[in-house]
């Protein structure tokens, strides 16, 4: 059968976890298998900060200040990088809100399609998401929740749970046609 399909995954980090936060990473893995990741340096007036979202991504409000890029240097790297592209989230319900206040804050639109995982998933992928994933996390030795690792990890175990779904498609077909 041999389908494969490698999404351009987005992943984004953020200050807290309510409304009143902000995206402070993003972090692309590409279906060519080209990566991009970027700290983004908070606007004046972003001022939420919640210390435990800091402790699982590990980014400092102060580091943020100091190597984080203005919002429309990321939002111009963001569209040269997608342009005319659809990028997918795992998370698609809080990163899509997330990019969207990036954009604001730069007054610009992206010039790329981003969508929830799920819209190119087929119904075993999912079934087996879970599994993969925490085989893959011990697999690739991830220990660092970051944007650019997340996106990575979305990315292999799409692929991971595609080549696992299409053995057991091809398995149960010469079960049915054998039968």
């Amino acid at each position: 059968m041999n389908n494969s399909f490698r999404p351009n995954v987005i992943d984004v980090e953020a200050s807290g976890f309510g409304a009143t936060s902000y995206p402070i990473e993003v972090g692309i893995a590409l279906e060519n298998g080209g990566r991009y990741c970027s700290l983004i340096k908070p606007m004046e007036g972003w001022d939420h900060w919640d210390e435990t979202a800091q402790e699982l991504h590990g980014i400092k409000r102060s580091h943020l200040m100091k190597h984080g890029k203005d919002v429309d240097v990321v939002c111009r790297e963001l569209n040269e990088l997608l342009d005319g592209e659809t990028v997918y989230s795992d998370a698609w319900v809080v990163d899509k809100p997330w990019l969207d206040t990036l954009y604001r804050a730069a007054k610009m639109e992206p010039t790329y399609d981003i969508r929830p995982i799920e819209a190119v998933q087929t119904e075993c992928q999912h079934e087996n998401w879970d599994k993969v994933r925490q085989s893959m996390i011990a697999e690739l030795g991830l220990q660092r929740h970051r944007a650019s690792a997340d996106a990575f990890l979305i990315q292999v175990i799409f692929m991971r749970t595609q080549e696992y779904c299409e053995i057991e498609y091809d398995t149960s077909e010469k079960i049915y046609q054998a039968g």
